[in-house]
């Protein structure tokens, strides 16, 4: 197995690039936020929350993963927790501003009022399971406050003690409960039965614990612990420990993820508020800090939304304050859930991919119940389109190759770490069984290609109207070998032959599929030069619909590459151009993924700038909101992670192979915007850890690292040279 390597020295990001060891990672503003897309979010991977940031009224609405509604049938939604409310007699306020610090994973609300100065900081701490809210000023006596909790679905509020309680259960019986603690340094706390209120107090810590009586299991029927002994155990735990304590331990759980990347792109307004930067960048595009900014805040959102042992990112990573929120803020398998994670490899965040797998082999033991006639099958399992953590689903629509697609990153795992007991006893199995699936499934085309019978590209498709085939948003209607199934399969089939072959196991089935790979309809080129959506040619060159999954070969399967299949890329480049460069974030995003894969870095980063523009006015889709979440609108957060893919994919690819060994393609988009920067531990295929650094738009230095050591072939400015690795050791490169 390749493990993860050690953190880089700061001193050597400062030797190889000539930029400052530290990047100023931060969102601020010189204003509490007003609407909920403007609070800042902390989370710990379970226990979420929005911090609005108001002196006199803080706001911290907060949530945790497993609060959800439905069951193994009903889709339910994800739905908010509660509400804390810190409510102080402070008027007056001066030298205000509220900042998320993405480096410590800390935020900030700092002011002056009446003399006195005052410091919130809040975080949620995966070590200790809880969020944690530090009161302080710098004259003593100076904390005055009530301290209010609310139950999203009207619990009974109580106080006792220096305690606050919220305690209730859904409608399909799932307990869930809160508690605020608070620990004051001088003054005194005193309750009314409803509320706390703090007289007089030097400092302040807020403990917020939060907990379910789910459990991550159908075995179990998904119910486990109750919340009141799961929250009274974190609270007992963390109230023998001092705030620095907490803070340290906080800290460092965190950076040893998120610093294990440092971006540098060049010149940073940091100096503006985000919310100016984000105008500002619109109109002179003079701020390419922001762009590193936004890529590392999509590592930092996954971090605090994906954890080992909890339940994989939602459309909302665990963020969400509405009762029925869009898309029930579930697991969308015809693109959401897959570009929730295309970030989590590269980046060296693969311990955040695990939620993912342990949800598709909890998906997969549901399924195959076959407690849904519709999407019943003899060998493997099929889903509908939407599902909840438990199964459950949303009927609008049945999406046959979703289990393949998602089986990928079963796959994608063991390309970037090398765990061989992963490809074997969870990877190899998953991918088995549905090319056996699919095996019993196509069927043979007019020419004798096999294809699927009733395949989709979502979320359209061509119907007759008159004497005239249009294509129709939603549509549903069965088409055979649509290209978007067509491409899953191949990439599907090829996955399962490199695994096989990997573990030198089912030589026989695996010729078998080799021969039913080479009979599969393939990519098509149409009438118009386009990379054709349906098997036949009826692609509409004015269709700009936000789904492009005709390229799915091209990314993220690998199907299509400029220098494998030109002709094939140049399809799927005047595919492109048809679409358009608008669409919904989460489009966009892809989008920047298909023109990295395109070798074309100045047109992701086009797109790149229009998904980083403001929300609203004459701007209503595919761009940001102040806090830099992602807009559909409204709020989904595959934009936030897929762009954060779609600028690594940029700077480096390893999907292609050469003679067996993997290609590691550096700096194979690099846009002219971007003429001089560096980047550090990116993961490659392979088991390889890359660090890159360019100026005057070209390549000055990389250098690999690897573990167990190994080959690879390294491609530097069109130039292909092989590349061999002892294990625990680097490699620099210069053109």
């Amino acid at each position: 197995m390749i493990r993860i390597l050690p953190l880089l020295a700061v001193s050597w990001l400062t030797a190889i690039s000539g930029h400052a060891a530290e990047t100023p990672l931060r969102l601020w503003y010189e204003k509490p936020a007003g609407p909920w897309t403007e609070a800042l979010p902390i989370g710990n991977g379970r226990l979420g929350a929005m911090i609005f940031g108001l002196p006199d009224k803080e706001h911290i609405q907060f949530n945790e993963q497993t609060l959800w509604t439905g069951d193994e049938i009903q889709m339910g939604a994800y739905q908010p927790f509660g509400d804390l409310y810190l409510d102080f007699p402070i008027t007056g306020v001066t030298a205000y501003r509220r900042e998320l610090d993405l480096n410590e994973a800390i935020h900030r609300t700092s002011f002056t009022a009446n003399g006195v100065n005052y410091l919130r900081e809040a975080f949620s701490s995966h070590p200790d399971q809880l969020i944690v809210i530090r009161l302080t000023a710098d004259k003593p006596g100076a904390i005055t406050g009530t301290l209010r909790l609310t139950d999203a679905h009207n619990a009974p509020i109580s106080a006792s003690g220096n305690t606050l309680t919220s305690k209730g259960s859904l409608s399909n019986k799932l307990d869930y409960q809160a508690s605020v603690k608070v620990l004051n340094e001088k003054g005194r706390v005193t309750s009314d039965g409803k509320s706390l209120k703090i007289e007089q107090a030097d400092r302040v810590t807020l403990l917020l614990a939060a907990s379910t009586s789910f459990f991550n299991s159908p075995e179990k029927n998904w119910r486990g612990e109750a919340p009141d002994k799961s929250v009274s155990r974190v609270l007992e735990a963390a109230s023998g420990k001092s705030y620095d304590v907490l803070r340290t331990s906080h800290v460092a759980d965190h950076q040893a993820l998120f610093k294990r990347v440092n971006l540098n792109l060049g010149p940073s307004h940091d100096n503006l508020p985000t919310n100016q930067r984000i105008v500002l960048n619109q109109k002179d595009k003079s701020d390419p800090g922001l762009s590193a900014l936004f890529y590392q805040y999509g590592r930092y959102l996954l971090i605090a939304s994906s954890r080992p042992g909890g339940l994989p990112a939602n459309l909302q990573g665990i963020w969400n304050q509405d009762m029925k929120p869009a898309w029930y803020s579930g697991y969308t398998t015809n693109i959401n859930i897959e570009m929730n994670y295309w970030l989590a490899e590269p980046t060296n965040l693969s311990e955040c991919h695990q939620p993912m797998f342990d949800w598709l082999r909890n998906l997969a033991t549901v399924r195959k119940k076959n407690t849904q006639p519709a999407i019943a099958t003899d060998k493997g399992w099929i889903a509908y389109s939407t599902n909840n953590p438990m199964g459950g689903n949303s009927t609008w629509g049945i999406h046959r190759p979703g289990s393949a697609w998602m089986t990928q990153h079963l796959w994608t795992h063991y390309e970037f770490t090398g765990d061989r007991d992963f490809l074997k006893n969870r990877a190899y199995p998953a991918l088995k069984e549905l090319v056996e699936y699919w095996e019993s499934y196509l069927v043979e085309g007019p020419d004798g290609k096999l294809i699927t019978p009733a395949g989709w590209s979502p979320e359209h498709g061509p119907v007759r109207k008159g004497d005239k085939i249009v294509l129709q948003e939603g549509d549903r209607t069965p088409q055979p070998g649509a290209s978007y199934d067509q491409q899953i399969i191949w990439d599907l089939f090829t996955n399962y032959l490199e695994a096989s072959e990997a573990l030198g196991i089912d030589e026989a089935y695996r010729s078998k599929v080799a021969t039913l790979r080479s009979k599969l309809l393939g990519p098509k080129i149409g009438r118009w030069g386009q990379l054709q959506e349906w098997m036949q040619d009826v692609d509409d060159p004015n269709d700009h619909h936000r789904h492009c999954s005709h390229l799915f070969a091209l990314h993220p399967g690998r199907q299509i590459n400029p220098v494998s299949t030109p002709e094939l890329a140049k399809a799927a480049k005047i595919s492109l151009n048809a679409r358009g460069d608008g669409g919904t974030g989460w489009s966009k995003a892809w989008k920047i993924n298909f023109w990295a894969r395109l070798a074309d870095g100045d047109h992701a980063h086009r797109i790149l700038q229009g998904l980083l523009a403001p929300i609203g006015g004459a701007h209503e889709a595919g761009g940001v909101y102040p806090n830099l979440f992602d807009g559909h609108p409204p709020f989904q957060i595959d934009g936030n992670f897929g762009a954060t893919a779609g600028v690594t994919e940029m700077l480096l690819q390893s999907h292609v192979k050469k003679e067996s060994l993997y290609l590691l393609d550096l700096l194979p988009a690099l846009p002219a915007a971007w003429p001089n920067g560096s980047i550090t531990g990116l993961r490659a295929r392979g088991g390889f850890e890359v660090d890159l650094v360019w100026r005057a738009g070209k390549l000055s230095k990389a250098v690999l690292r690897s573990t167990d050591g190994g080959k690879c072939f390294v491609r530097i400015t069109g130039s292909v040279r092989p590349v061999q690795i002892a294990p625990n050791s680097s490699q620099t490169l210069q053109p």
